[in-house]
């Protein structure tokens, strides 16, 4: 459960006794109160709540007569056109935003409401069950619902994120209820739930922040949040139902933190922080773009991780070299529909040549077994199943189309491919020779002949750590998966919010299995990358380097930053501080030890 306290430690550390005092006297519900989520866009908010529910309605379930059964047909089918104007409206308002990336998410709901076989399924209930229309679509997406909500792979809970927002709005339309988007200006959206439209329409209203009881990092609301730079702060649990309107509020999107009530000390505490931040950042924008080195000269790539060929025009202004993960799986744009060959050499060609010569690292489709209408099984546990590299050795005809448009789009020879969940060399073994034959068969097929992209292997399972050796010497180059490699490590799900503050990136498990990965990798001469979350965290930056790190790929937004602070290190120092903390026991001494060489440099 989010995490509570009833007053916040000052600067130092310490609690000022009078602001306890104070605070005590107040009423519980005027109490400045602290709460703990997970920061899903950075920055700082400070000001007025605004809770957003969407209205539930009470609507009618008696039996329809033979009158009634064309006349609910009717206002189905009016609902669903209702329905479709709703999203071509957010669909512009995306494209002109964020570009057409993100615009592909309500693009495909729009395909959604088209759908014969949805729209038969449901007009045939009425008829035959003399059902209220809302009732049959409820019933009809709730089967597919429950599926999607027992998974525990983040993308297809963002599918079930953007199937819930389908059926609220055909439902609401079917009821002619408007839509609700205009927000007082400037204020701090709170709700059990958000969409990315609800996003995308409320941010018209200059909105400072947003605060969920659910979502998680990587959900699509935080994720459109990061490329509005507006924060958000998610998975605070039922939080929703103590904040109300016009309630004083500080979010805090880079920690998960949230405020209520805040004193008038706690809001100079976080203005100034806001402020220091805001300072920062423009003076790393400043040298963004210039080559990252230690104070000794050592040279530091970054690189960036991104969901969308959209996101590649930010790439040279934020400094990044290139792109170290693009996340395929997003050309599932329905979440089940395979991307033919011709449209994926089209997409891959497209962003190789917008950054040539830059690297491109294209990770294999790392989709789960739910995530395929076609798949035989239901799983217990997604994530300890059919998933990634696994899905693609048992269903050839994905893996070859895929392998083929990326060696078919490789013109320029800046791609290289990225192997999800290995777990044996036997994995990369049956890859590399999938390859090595359509590249002979395309070599013959094209001219001049393309070039044979480089093959990497994602490290994210404790088994590909024990391997290491082994698997490095198999491929070009590895990529340190550290949020799955944290997950499985140490058993705990990392979008479970009940065991939240046991998901410790720092946990002296991780970090010396990074010193062991990033070593024995660099003794066999392969590449090696991070691209988990730990990339982007300042307070890993210096014990990553001195573990002998020299590549990251992170999101775009904290590349001048991190770029910004490789130049206050030398290695000897950074080399210095890792293998202090390689000799800690807790998380808590190694972020006290990583923090106090942060705070001398």
């Amino acid at each position: 459960m989010p995490e509570k306290t009833e007053h916040l430690k000052s600067e130092s550390g310490t609690t000022t006794p009078e602001s306890v005092v104070n605070n005590a006297e107040k009423p519980l519900h005027e109490r400045e109160s602290t709460y703990s989520g997970i920061g899903g866009s950075k920055g700082i908010a400070i000001g007025e709540c605004y809770t957003f529910a969407k209205e539930e309605g009470i609507h009618e379930i008696e039996e329809l007569n033979d009158k009634t059964i064309s006349e609910e047909i009717e206002r189905f089918m009016a609902a669903l056109h209702r329905s479709e104007k709703e999203l071509k409206k957010i669909e512009r308002v995306t494209t002109r935003k964020l570009g057409k990336g993100y615009s592909n998410l309500f693009q495909a709901q729009i395909m959604m409401l088209h759908d014969p076989v949805l729209i038969d399924a449901i007009s045939l209930r009425i008829r035959t069950e003399r059902k209220p229309a809302h009732i049959v679509i409820t019933e009809e997406f709730d089967q597919y619902l429950e599926k999607f909500n027992n998974s525990e792979d983040l993308i297809f809970q963002d599918r079930a994120d953007d199937l819930r927002d389908i059926k609220d709005r055909i439902i609401r339309n079917l009821h002619i209820r408007k839509l609700h988007s205009w927000l007082p200006e400037g204020v701090i959206v709170s709700s059990y739930h958000l969409s990315p439209a609800d996003v995308i329409l409320l941010s018209r209203s200059n909105i400072k922040g947003f605060i969920t009881d659910s979502g998680g990092k990587t959900s699509h609301i935080s994720l459109i949040c990061k490329s509005l730079n507006i924060p958000i702060v998610v998975g605070l649990g039922n939080l929703s139902q103590k904040v109300s309107t016009g309630m004083q509020m500080i979010i805090d999107g880079s920690t998960g933190t949230v405020i209520t009530n805040p004193e008038e000390k706690t809001i100079a505490h976080y203005t100034r922080k806001k402020e220091n931040e805001k300072k920062h950042e423009d003076n790393a924008s400043l040298t963004a773009e210039l080559p990252a080195s230690t104070k000794c000269g050592v040279r530091i790539t970054f690189y960036a991780n991104i969901d969308f060929k959209e996101e590649l025009h930010a790439l040279r202004a934020s400094g990044a070299e290139g792109v170290g993960l693009f996340r395929s799986e997003n050309l599932f744009t329905d979440g089940t529909k395979v991307p033919r060959e011709a449209e994926q050499y089209a997409y891959y060609r497209e962003m190789a040549e917008t950054i040539v010569p830059m690297p491109l690292d294209i990770r294999l489709f790392d989709i789960g077994g739910d995530k395929l209408i076609y798949s035989p099984v239901k799983e217990p546990n997604p994530n300890l199943g059919w998933r990634g590299i696994r899905i693609l050795m048992d269903l050839p005809e994905i893996l070859d189309a895929q392998l083929r448009a990326i060696i078919r789009a490789n013109t320029h020879g800046n791609i290289d491919i990225l192997i999800p969940m290995i777990i044996s060399v036997e994995e990369i073994r049956h890859v590399r020779e999938i390859i090595e034959k359509h590249y002979a068969e395309l070599a013959k097929e094209t001219d001049p002949p393309v070039e044979k992209p480089e093959i990497g292997a994602m490290i994210e399972v404790p088994a590909a750590v024990e391997l290491i050796d082994e698997i490095t010497k198999y491929v070009d180059f590895i990529s340190i998966g550290t949020n799955d490699l944290t997950q499985y490590s140490l058993a705990v799900d990392r979008n479970n919010v009940i065991v939240q503050d046991l998901f410790e990136k720092f946990h002296p498990a991780i970090i010396r299995q990074l010193f062991r990965v990033i070593g024995t990798a660099q003794k066999n001469r392969c590449r090696t990358m991070i691209c988990g979350d730990m990339g982007s965290d300042p307070l890993a930056l210096p014990f990553l380097i001195g573990c002998g790190l020299r590549r990251f790929s992170v999101v775009v937004s904290d590349i001048p930053n991190l770029k910004s602070l490789v130049s206050r290190y030398s290695l000897a120092e950074t080399e210095a501080l890792a293998h202090e903390c390689l000799k800690l026991g807790s998380s808590a001494a190694i972020k006290a030890c990583l923090a106090a060489f942060q705070a001398a440099h």
